[in-house]
């Protein structure tokens, strides 16, 4: 059985749920009471405030009279829920604005360079990863450019992680159905590297600190490899708020040897396609050709195949198992 973790899936630290979790099981605690005697599992010495601060960041703890307190958990993630719903069509908007801004200030631009690396695929990205000073932000749909190829860590990824540059990579969900890529993902992972999965990432992004950033590309014919390489600009802006735009949505990468299964039949992948487009039950029904209350009962059906109690963790736990 699936060891319960629902914060770490939102995104929160081990050390946050752990916090939590105490708190519901023994009730109001004081920061004393919590850290003497069998503290919190998973939540090390001097760690508690930073937990502490990321539950309160999202209203799941108070601290009253000296005590810290949890909150009831269904409205403030249903919050969160609702929040995140909004910065999914805020992204695609994003995307659509972004695109035509490219559009109108690309040609002649001095902040935008193209390079053809259909030779030399590795070298932008080795400038990446050999100049990052403190953190790598990254979207990977995997390589283009046409030809088959093997999937291995970028290179010089490893060496910036060895000398601490803080990595956070956003990997389609297309990662989990490939055994190989998904061992060079916990490669980095397990090198400290966090990562996460999205069901439609668009593009393959690489931005070096807030110093520059990379897009790779296919060319027209399929044939070759471009990278355009941006510096300071509002596109580069444009391009880290689409990144951190991924990231709020994505969920967490399955932990190396976590089983991963793909058991949705046709109907079923639809049905949370439609889920995740934003179409309400009225909709779906006239989608579907069958009636509201058909739709509903499908979809708690499916919320009780995945345990998720909300739709929200429906998304998420569809696209752990790589369903969307």
């Amino acid at each position: 059985m699936r060891t319960l973790r629902p914060l770490q899936d939102l995104g929160l630290s081990a050390g946050a749920e752990a916090v939590y979790l105490t708190l519901v099981e023994r009730g109001p605690q004081t920061p004393d009471e919590l850290t003497g005697g069998p503290g919190p599992a998973g939540v090390p010495p001097g760690g508690l405030w930073d937990a502490v601060a990321e539950l309160s960041a999202i209203g799941l703890v108070s601290r009253v009279g000296g005590r810290l307190t949890a909150q009831p958990p269904r409205s403030v993630l249903e919050a969160v829920a609702e929040r995140r719903a909004r910065q999914a069509r805020i992204a695609y908007e994003s995307a659509t604005a972004l695109s035509r801004y490219w559009l109108d200030h690309t040609a002649g631009a001095g902040y935008v360079e193209v390079v053809d690396t259909s030779e030399r695929r590795g070298e932008v990205q080795s400038w990446v990863h050999d100049g990052a000073v403190s953190q790598v932000r990254a979207l990977s749909i995997g390589p283009v450019g046409g030809g088959e190829r093997t999937p291995e860590v970028g290179p010089g990824t490893l060496d910036a992680l060895g000398r601490g540059v803080a990595y956070r990579v956003v990997y389609s969900v297309d990662i989990l159905q490939d055994p190989k890529a998904l061992d060079v993902a916990h490669a980095c992972v397990a090198r400290g590297e966090q990562a996460r999965v999205f069901p439609d990432v668009a593009l393959n992004l690489l931005v070096c600190d807030d110093r520059f950033a990379v897009v790779s590309v296919a060319a027209p014919n399929r044939t070759g490899h471009h990278s355009v390489v941006v510096q300071p600009s509002g596109l580069l802006d444009g391009l880290v708020g689409v990144f951190e735009s991924y990231w709020q949505l994505a969920v967490p990468l399955p932990r190396a040897g976590e089983a991963v299964t793909s058991e949705a039949g046709p109907e079923e992948r639809q049905l949370l396609s439609c889920l995740s487009a934003g179409l309400t039950d009225e909709s779906i029904a006239r989608e579907f050709k069958v009636s509201e209350r058909t739709v509903a009962r499908r979809i708690a059906r499916l919320q009780e195949m995945l345990g998720a109690k909300t739709r929200f963790q429906l998304g998420v736990q569809a696209s752990r198992r790589g369903w969307l």
